[in-house]
């Protein structure tokens, strides 16, 4: 996925920032776990996404427990952070997320959206 403004991983939890990239205004308002390790986002400006975790391919303590299937979708919506959430402190930037940066590390997770075929 194209990565963050703020950080890849929040700076709460990581310190793998993009400090030379501007914080965007996306906002993550839902989530939903739409099958084994891939959910589907919702953003404040309108855009929907669907960002698959691949086990093995993120690198980070926090990250090792998405591995699970069942422990990826304990994911929630974090309405203070405006991103997703994790039980153990992980929560993605929304800039990330959104497709606007690069990510700083490898965090497992790439673009699944289904692309719309015309009409």
């Amino acid at each position: 996925m194209r990565g963050t403004g703020r950080a890849a991983v929040s700076p709460r939890v990581s310190s793998s920032h993009c400090h030379e990239c501007p914080q965007s205004d996306s906002e993550v308002v839902g989530v939903a776990v739409i099958r084994p390790h891939v959910m589907r986002l919702l953003f404040s400006d309108g855009v929907v996404r669907d960002a698959q975790y691949v086990p093995g391919k993120g690198r980070g303590s926090l990250l090792g427990p998405l591995e699970n299937p069942d422990y990826f979708a304990q994911v929630r919506l974090d309405p203070e952070a405006r991103t997703v959430v994790w039980p153990n402190g992980l929560d993605l930037a929304p800039e990330v997320l959104h497709g606007d940066y690069e990510p700083n590390e490898a965090l497992g997770f790439q673009d699944v959206t289904p692309t719309r075929q015309p009409a």
